[in-house]
């Protein structure tokens, strides 16, 4: 079981970090291979819709100045990517919007290649926009053909100040079965 995870906050170790850690830990517990690559100080550019990825079919973006086609390489050898953002104002942070841009034209220009990996998200929030920011990720999951993990609720962890999300006790339970629940999942795929 190989996990993928991708931080789209823009503070290094933050809320979102945090989060992910949580349902990271549970994985790792269960044998999971795991991984969480920090967007935090990449220069991510959005598609650009040259559609050259659909021409040339070699499974990277024709971008190649910052981290996109390793993350899209990652992505292509894991058996489940998990993503999170917190909400800004009201969705996903520019570096997760076009990290989410490029990986989903890219595997849709190659056959789909994210197709039946499992797919979750999660999001850290102060106050609003919680539910928007999670389905922008969850609509990269659906339009790559993937299978969404959910929790017992939202995957949300409330936090206002940087490393508050762990006092947030529901939504580190909603992590920690989030976590369970894609454990489940990658054993009952034989992964």
């Amino acid at each position: 079981m190989k996990v993928i995870a991708f931080c789209g906050s823009g503070r290094k170790q933050g809320n979102t970090y945090l989060l992910q850690k949580a349902v990271l830990a549970t994985l790792s517990d269960a044998g999971a291979e795991t991984e969480l690559i920090e967007l935090a100080g990449s220069e991510i550019r959005g598609c650009m819709s040259c559609f050259v990825c659909f021409m040339e079919k070699n499974g990277t973006c024709v971008l190649k100045k910052d981290v996109v086609n390793d993350c899209i390489a990652k992505m292509a050898a894991a058996d489940a990517i998990l993503l999170g953002s917190p909400s800004c104002f009201g969705d996903v942070t520019s570096e997760m919007k076009a990290l989410i841009d490029r990986c989903g034209m890219v595997s849709q220009a190659n056959g789909h290649m994210f197709q039946r990996k499992i797919g979750a998200a999660v999001v850290a929030v102060r106050r609003s926009g919680a539910v928007h920011t999670l389905d922008t990720m969850n609509h990269f999951f659906l339009l790559s053909k993937m299978i969404i993990v959910g929790s017992d609720s939202w995957n949300v962890g409330i936090g206002p100040e940087k490393g508050e999300v762990v006092d947030d006790e529901e939504g580190m339970k909603n992590m920690r079965l989030l976590g369970e629940n894609m454990v489940w999942l990658l054993k009952k795929l034989k992964v």
